[in-house]
Order: C-alpha cells, then structure tokens, then sequence
C-alpha cells in the first residue's frame, strides 16, 4: 500500500505508523529520519543539507521534495511506502502527487489520527515530564497544536475532497489504535477495488 499519515503532535503518528509499516509489509519513512541520516551520508544533496542546517538555515520545499523524492525511489518502496512528517505545505501535495502520478504510484489512502486537544496535552506533558523537557509547558504545546491545525487542515481538506482521507480516533490503547487503523484502511480499500469494477 501506499499510504500517508498525518495527525496533531502527540497523537501517536510515530508509534502507529511503525505498527502500520510492519503490518503491511512497507518501510515507514519519516522525512525528520531522512534529514537524520543525512549528517552521515556522502552525496550532493546530504552534504547541500548539511550546509543549511549548520548554517541554521531553513530546508525549503523544494530541496525537501528533492530528499523524499529520491527516498521513494529506492528498491524497498517498490511494494509501497507509509509517509509521515511530509507533505507540511500545499506546495509539497501538489509536488509529491505529481511525482507519484508520473511514476505511475498514486496513493491509496491517507490516515488522519483524530485526537480530542485537551487529552493531547496532558499526553504531551506527562511525556514532557518524564523527558524533562521543561521548555514543554501547556502554553507552548497548546500554540503547538494551533499551528497543526491551521497549517494541515487545507491538506486534509485537499484529500478528503480526492477521497483518499481516513479518519481513525488516535486516542485509546496503542493495540486498539492499530486495530481501528487496520480495519479502516482494508474497508478503504475494499470500497477502492470495488468502484474500479463496477460497470460503468
């Protein structure tokens, strides 16, 4: 499958689309891992990225494009992918799509975690607690969960109106969370095979 996740900071992507990779067989692939392993990496463009975030500068679209581009490429996507931390702007759907429609590899569904703010906040501030992240108090994840869903809404509208959207509730044990994905995504993709077939 070829799938996206998206959903509000502690909502659980990280966890679920770890579980969603395995359970389907395809790599999870995290656009904040690629810029990871990167520091590493001896090509053009790690060494481009490097340049810029040593220097405190910021990655644009199109260099990120770039980077998820050539991840997706690579011999393990062939099967499928799961995406998440990409695409953050308009700019990147549009990309993104049109490379996927040129290779011939559209997606197939995109998970949208659904998590009640207040219930987020006290999942971020025990996790701040226990990290001792002292800088993570409720005001700065509140502005946090502001920004997300100012700035991923027209993406989710832009999906839900392709009929590619699927909304789970991401609250709940982690096992239960996994499952209601996995059901929501095979009746997805059930309702998919079935208007492909269905005469015209």
């Amino acid at each position: 499958m070829r799938l996206l996740i998206m959903g509000p900071p502690g909502a659980g992507k990280g966890t679920q689309a770890k579980r969603i990779a395995e359970h389907y067989g395809i790599p999870a692939i995290s656009t904040g891992d690629i810029f990871r392993a990167m520091k590493s990496a001896d090509t053009p463009l790690a060494r481009q990225v490097r340049a810029i975030m040593e220097s405190g500068g910021y990655v644009s679209d199109e260099i990120t494009n770039e980077i998820v581009k050539d991840r997706l490429a690579q011999s393990d996507c062939a099967a499928g992918f799961l995406l998440y931390g990409n695409p953050r702007t308009l700019q990147q759907v549009g990309t993104l799509d049109d490379y996927l429609a040129e290779t011939g590899r559209p997606l197939e569904a995109v998970v949208s975690l659904l998590a009640d703010t207040d219930e987020v906040v006290a999942r971020l501030l025990r996790r701040a607690e226990i990290d001792g992240r002292s800088d993570d108090n409720e005001e700065t994840i509140r502005v946090r969960l502001q920004v997300y869903a100012e700035q991923t809404e027209p993406l989710l509208e832009v999906y839900r109106s392709s009929g590619l959207l699927v909304e789970v509730d991401g609250l709940g044990e982690v096992d239960e969370v996994s499952e209601r994905v996995f059901v929501a995504l095979d009746t997805h993709r059930r309702r998919q095979t079935s208007e492909l077939v269905e005469p015209q």
